[in-house]
């Protein structure tokens, strides 16, 4: 029997891999020391199981271990990279490009730089969620320093020109940075065959715990370097200072590793699952799958249904935990940015919900919400007023 409520929001976060929290609990107890703590065995077995996660994280994006700056998360990741650029190269320029679709990771780190006088091009996206590259081109001027564009999107999961994009960055001489938490780990990301100079991502993305992500920072061809955003003892090559959290980096390593051995068998598996519950939920009249449908991460799907009112879709769908459409707060209920930017309505856009497939969601689980859904839209339909419009649709 079905367990209620269905975890299908996988894009928020994963659930830890029991494997990935069998590796951590040793560093929790008897190997508790701190990494930075070069005089004893304690420091010494801490510090040597960080560099074998640096070393499975590098394997899972190519790369050389030594590149790998360990943070709090990809939120802090983007800030460090953005920010980091932004110091640093200020003697080069202070425009920055970016998307109008990005994390808000992003898109408020370079507000913030424009109050510090940064100059900010954000790109449109097309229905599918795709950047115009000519459009890039034509951005880049010769102040430009930083090019960041996530590599899949967190609500419609569009994947991004990446190797394009990286192509036109090198063109110009500027540095290309990807948000790419809803990547790695997902598919293959290769940091050398994508052309990628920094690149943030998470752990509890990815099946590992949560408070502990990476920013990939490219030594050669070009040197990138970064100004700290946080002081301290100059841990992490100067670039992040803090005490290491030396259970939830062995965490990521492990997640890195598994999803690297793994990753086909869990793409083939998540892809499937996603066809399945398009394929259920698009019999539904006036239904619509947001965003790209080619270029697009194997786990995710957004889908819109017209003449439902939002609000009550999300409460009448209260056994799936999914994602709205629509971005909560306890004073307002505002439509998605991404999905408005793709051209979506307000009323479309609220009437959206986001499923996040992932390592552990079954069939059942599908087939379960291909029914549930089906029904909560049927009877809303029938319900509210967007019903009328419905049947005068049909008619």
């Amino acid at each position: 029997m079905l367990k209620l409520p269905i975890y299908l929001d996988n894009n928020a976060t994963t659930p830890i891999d029991p494997r990935v929290l069998e590796t951590m609990i040793p560093y929790m107890t008897e190997h508790f020391g701190n990494a930075a703590s070069r005089n004893h065995a304690f420091g010494w077995a801490a510090e040597e199981a960080v560099d074998y996660a640096r070393e499975q994280i590098a394997a899972l994006i190519n790369c050389n271990p030594k590149e790998i700056i360990f943070t709090s998360g990809a939120t802090e990741s983007d800030n460090l990279a953005i920010k980091g650029v932004f110091e640093m190269y200020a003697s080069k320029g202070n425009h920055i490009i970016t998307a109008t679709t990005e994390h808000k990771a992003v898109l408020d780190t370079c507000k913030h730089l424009e109050k510090l006088g940064g100059q900010v091009s954000y790109l449109k996206v097309n229905e599918a969620g795709l950047i115009d590259l000519q459009e890039l081109e034509a951005a880049i001027t010769d102040k430009t320093i930083l090019i960041s564009i996530m590599y899949g999107n967190n609500e419609v999961g569009v994947i991004q020109p990446i190797r394009e994009i990286s192509a036109l960055a090198k063109k110009h001489r500027v540095l290309f940075m990807t948000d790419a938490t809803q990547a790695v780990g997902k598919i293959p990301v290769d940091v050398e065959a994508d052309g990628i100079d920094l690149l943030a991502f998470s752990a509890h993305k990815m099946y590992g715990p949560k408070g502990v992500g990476a920013l990939y920072v490219r030594r050669k061809n070009p040197q990138v370097k970064v100004t700290a955003q946080m002081d301290g003892g100059g841990h992490e090559r100067g670039m992040r200072s803090g005490t290491l959290n030396v259970p939830g980096i062995v965490g990521l390593g492990n997640a890195c590793e598994i999803a690297r051995l793994e990753m086909d068998k869990d793409m083939a598996h998540v892809s499937r699952l996603r066809d399945r519950l398009e394929a259920g939920l698009l019999n539904i009249e006036e239904a619509f799958v947001n965003g790209s449908r080619v270029h697009r991460l194997p786990h995710v799907t957004n889908i819109s249904f017209k003449y439902v009112e939002g609000e009550g879709l999300m409460m009448g769908v209260k056994d799936l935990a999914v994602s709205s459409g629509s971005a909560c707060t306890s004073a307002s209920l505002e439509p998605s940015y991404v999905l408005k930017e793709i051209g979506l309505s307000d009323d479309l856009a609220h009437a959206s919900l986001r499923f996040g497939l992932g390592r552990f969601t079954t069939d059942d689980q599908i087939d379960y919400a291909i029914t549930h859904v089906t029904e909560v839209v049927n009877k809303l339909r029938n319900l509210s007023p967007y019903g009328k419009n419905f049947n005068k649709a049909l008619s």
